[in-house]
C-alpha cells in the first residue's frame, strides 16, 4: 500500500487559528490523493509548523521527514513554497537520497523539476517585492496606505461559520462511528459509500474526518 506523511506549514498565528491557511492546503492535499495518487494508499502522519516561510527552524518538518525516510513513505505538500521560500533549503531537502517528495500543486514534478520552479519563483518573489516597494514609496506620508483588514476579518468568520455548521451536520453520523471504534479512514469510507461530502463537495479522507472532530 502507498503511505503518505503529510506536512502543512502557515505562516502566523492567525493563519493557523484561522483554518483558512490549512484549509487550503488541505484542499490541494485531498485533491492530490483523489486524483494521482496510487490506490489503495494511507496517510501515516500529519505534521504542521507555524513558521515563516524564511525560517529554516522547523520541527515539524524534520520529524515528517524522519518519518517518511524510515517508513519509505512519500512526503506530501500542498505548494512547494510550504517547503520554504528559500532555494538553497529545498535544495538541501530534495538532496536527501532516501526521501521521496511530491508536491500536489505540481503533481509530475521531478526533483529537478522542482529545484527550476523554486530558482524562479525565488526570483520572481524578490522582483514582486521590488515593485510592490516603488509603487508604495510615492504615498508615504500621504495617509493612503490603509488595508482592508476589515473585509478580510468578515470573510475569515464567514468561512469558520460555514465550516462549523457542516462539522456539526456530520457529526451526528460520525460521532456513533467513532465511539463504535471505527478508525478515521473507515468513517471516511462510510461517509463516501453514504454520498456524504464535505464543506467543499469533496470525497472524505481520514484528514478530513480528523479536522471535523478537532473543530467540533
Amino acid at each position: 500500500m502507498k503511505q503518505f506523511v503529510v506536512y502543512y506549514r502557515v505562516s502566523t498565528r492567525r493563519q493557523g487559528d484561522s483554518g483558512l491557511g490549512l484549509d487550503a492546503q488541505r484542499r490541494d492535499i485531498d485533491l492530490y490523493l483523489d486524483t494521482y495518487a496510487e490506490v489503495p494508499f494511507e496517510v501515516i502522519g500529519e505534521f504542521t509548523d507555524m513558521k515563516s516561510g524564511k525560517d529554516d527552524d522547523r520541527p515539524e518538518l524534520w520529524k515528517a521527514i524522519d518519518l517518511a525516510e524510515k517508513t519509505g513513505a512519500t512526503l506530501l505538500v500542498a505548494k512547494l513554497d510550504r517547503l520554504s521560500r528559500k532555494v538553497a533549503f529545498i535544495a538541501n531537502v530534495m538532496d536527501r537520497k532516501r526521501l521521496d517528495l511530491k508536491v500536489s500543486s505540481m503533481p509530475h514534478a521531478d526533483k529537478f523539476q522542482l529545484h527550476i520552479y523554486a530558482a524562479l519563483a525565488e526570483q520572481e518573489r524578490e522582483f514582486i517585492s521590488l515593485r510592490t516597494k516603488q509603487a508604495l514609496a510615492p504615498l508615504k506620508g500621504t495617509g493612503k496606505l490603509g488595508g482592508n483588514r476589515g473585509n478580510i476579518d468578515k470573510a475569515n468568520e464567514a468561512a469558520r461559520t460555514t465550516a462549523d455548521a457542516h462539522a456539526a451536520k456530520v457529526m451526528d453520523t460520525i460521532k456513533p462511528l467513532r465511539d463504535a471504534g471505527r478508525t478515521l479512514q473507515q468513517i471516511a469510507n462510510t461517509l463516501n459509500r453514504s454520498g456524504v461530502t464535505t464543506a467543499r463537495g469533496g470525497k472524505w479522507y481520514p484528514t478530513t474526518v480528523k479536522n471535523v472532530l478537532a473543530r467540533v
